[in-house]
């Protein structure tokens, strides 16, 4: 076989999942009621694309002339926005039901913003970094308002689309000045050079560039202020995919350029973000009586516990963020799934007072977000307990122990909003209306909580994986 027939093989769940997205495009555009046919396409797509990802997690190297990175780290990726995506068309079709007429479209823009996701992850090369992020932003920008109808839904995407031209324009500078300053935009050969460049003032100014740029996709403070409008006024199951599936591909960008830079300057900011970010998202949160915004300023929070691993700058770091990415991906598209179900139509149970006495009229619900909350908290024995704690050792052996101490102090502050919404559900007296539930959707919901709940218990199920990834 030929260089080009071995990459095509390489990058196969990557041409896979294109040629489904395409699929389903050509349906939407030929069949007038397209939605159930393109559902179960985008599904099992979706699956055949996670098993892709697991057959090539062994592979090593690059392709394309080294512009896009081949198995272990992108396949651990794939495997994460795949199940995002796979979890928010699941609950988006019961949530659109009577709101959209037809939403052939909107599985067809998941997709897209999956590729994208998945070439954040596969990039090699910063032109190719550039490109997954505006897929999928762009994508994401046209999701945010796909409720045409709705006020909300229209801001949403607006002030989304014009803050995010806003922070790309940053990326896009930030790579320029790395260019001028390395002759090459390719990610390996960077980090190969960082000796020489590390005292290049043009390198440093393009690399601050670039963190700007990325924690904008990450929602980290302080720029972060577009988060809970966004989150509020988006469709629910795409403020659960934004928040898991666009976060995971934006720190899957930082991790590739900035785990490995030396910089004492670079990390401090790093620090001082992620700091940042855990007071104000914790902080702002528990005041929060809408639910989607209170879990807006969670994700605030989560993003700077992740930051704390890319400050440490070392493999333990590594490794816990992507063990939390995965436990984060899970617990919080589980939530914003129920508050989906339960939300249905006309914006209805989106406060906190609106859940109370869930546990005496959907008892089932109210076990499975109750779950969810104890693992955002990161009480054990849940996946995000474990989450924390590798992420708090990272801290310690690079000598940021008052960042992990400043990342325990604020959990036990989120325990707080989060057990909130546990005691409104068991122990407060409310009538909470119900929609009809499709069965499906309970199972779902089901699997998630036994992963959080299996991934709390057994770390090393998913620890043995990312060990293998180099």
């Amino acid at each position: 076989m030929n260089s080009l027939t071995n990459d095509l093989i390489a990058i196969a769940p990557l041409l896979f999942l294109t040629f489904v997205s395409l699929i389903v495009l050509i349906f939407e555009a030929v069949m007038k009621q397209s939605s159930r046919i393109t559902y179960w396409i985008s599904i099992v797509g979706l699956i055949w694309t996670i098993n892709l990802a697991f057959t090539s997690i062994m592979l090593r190297g690059t392709a394309f002339n080294s512009m896009i990175i081949i198995g272990g780290y992108s396949s651990y990726f794939t495997i994460i926005f795949c199940l995002a995506a796979i979890f928010t068309i699941v609950f988006s079709k019961n949530y659109f039901l009577n709101q959209v007429d037809n939403i052939g479209e909107y599985y067809t823009l998941v997709l897209f913003a999956t590729i994208g996701m998945m070439m954040l992850a596969s990039a090699a090369d910063m032109i190719l970094l550039f490109l997954g992020l505006e897929l999928m932003s762009i994508s994401l920008y046209v999701l945010a308002g796909f409720l045409r109808k709705n006020s909300l839904s229209n801001e949403a995407s607006l002030k989304y689309f014009l803050l995010g031209a806003f922070a790309t324009g940053f990326l896009l500078y930030g790579i320029a000045l790395i260019y001028g300053a390395t002759g090459s935009t390719n990610i390996q050969f960077i980090l190969l050079k960082l000796p020489e460049l590390i005292s290049s003032r043009l390198f440093l100014i393009g690399s601050g560039l670039v963190l700007i740029g990325l924690a904008f996709k990450v929602g980290a403070v302080p720029f972060h202020m577009w988060v809970p409008d966004v989150y509020q006024g988006s469709p629910t199951p795409i403020s659960g995919f934004m928040s898991t599936g666009a976060k995971a591909a934006a720190f899957a960008a930082f991790i590739l350029i900035f785990i490995q830079i030396p910089n004492v300057e670079i990390k401090l900011v790093l620090a001082i973000v992620s700091a940042a970010s855990m007071i104000a998202g914790n902080i702002i949160a528990i005041s929060q009586s809408n639910i989607k915004r209170m879990l807006a300023y969670s994700s605030i929070a989560h993003a700077g516990y992740m930051l704390i691993g890319l400050a440490s700058g070392n493999q333990i770091g590594r490794d816990g963020i992507l063990f939390y990415l995965l436990s984060y991906m899970l617990m919080n598209i589980g939530a914003f799934g129920v508050v989906s179900l339960l939300e249905k139509n006309e914006e209805k149970n989106l406060n906190l007072d609106d859940y109370q006495g869930l546990s005496k009229t959907n008892p089932a619900l109210a076990a499975i977000l109750s779950v969810f909350m104890f693992s955002l908290a990161g009480i054990p024995p849940f996946a995000g307990f474990f989450g924390k704690y590798y992420i708090f050792i990272a801290a310690v052996n690079a000598d940021l122990t008052w960042l992990a101490i400043l990342g325990v102090l604020t959990s036990v502050v989120s325990v707080y909003f989060y057990l909130r919404l546990v005691v409104l559900m068991y122990f407060k007296d409310g009538v909470v209306v119900t929609p009809n539930i499709p069965a499906f959707n309970y199972v779902v919901l089901t699997i998630i909580m036994l992963a959080i709940t299996g991934i709390g218990i057994y770390p090393s199920s998913v620890l043995s994986i990312i060990n293998l990834i180099p």
